[in-house]
């Protein structure tokens, strides 16, 4: 819903900084690379120490290179197999440590274990979500489908952490994280049933 919603948004913002990287000799791979690099140090240095805010904060600053390395591999006519590759491949390593960080710090000093128990729900099928697709496509088929995609499971994680560390009650991210593994279950049975409503038709 977000990708297809904030898309135009997001790039218009983003637009200057790309060309200003491109213009730097600093290459669309290179952003990815320490975007996913600066989630992951926010991610897994801040949220098991239960410095939720600060670490919401750093991932923000890096997270929208997921955008940028796109806007730029554009401007430069670069688009290829490889950078979609590669940035899926990143893209699954920031999730995993920011569901990873959280599993860590409920299970650890935040002494919440249902935190930990629906972090890593949503950490286990929040991994099977893109797999769903992509195992489709190669397939020949499509899978497209569902209501929670990654932009969306990241900005509500991010938005309720980042407030959780700023005294919204921890039972506001309990439940949250509930819904997103909730979320995430039905957006992998979802893309299951058009697949197999499409093995059927080719039948």
């Amino acid at each position: 819903m977000l990708n297809r919603f904030a898309r135009a948004g997001v790039t218009r913002l983003f637009t200057p900084l790309a060309k200003l990287l491109v213009r730097l000799g600093i290459s669309p791979d290179a952003v990815t690379i320490v975007g996913t690099l600066g989630v992951m140090t926010g991610a897994l240095a801040f949220y098991p120490r239960g410095e939720l805010f600060w670490g919401t904060m750093v991932i923000t600053a890096f997270v929208f290179s997921d955008s940028v390395d796109g806007i730029m591999a554009r401007q430069l006519q670069r688009s290829s197999k490889w950078g979609a590759f590669l940035d899926s491949t990143l893209d699954r390593f920031a999730d995993a440590a920011i569901f990873g960080g959280l599993v860590v710090w409920g299970y650890g000093v935040g002494e919440e274990p249902l935190i930990g128990h629906f972090a890593l729900a949503g950490l286990i099928l929040g991994s099977i979500v893109p797999y769903a697709r992509a195992r489709a496509e190669g397939l020949g088929m499509t899978a497209a489908v569902g209501i929670a995609e990654r932009a969306d499971r990241l900005v509500v994680v991010l938005v309720v952490t980042g407030f959780t560390g700023l005294g919204l009650p921890v039972e506001v991210l309990i439940v949250m994280l509930a819904l997103l593994a909730f979320a995430a279950l039905i957006t992998v049975i979802q893309r299951a049933i058009v697949v197999r409503r499409q093995v059927l038709e080719d039948a």
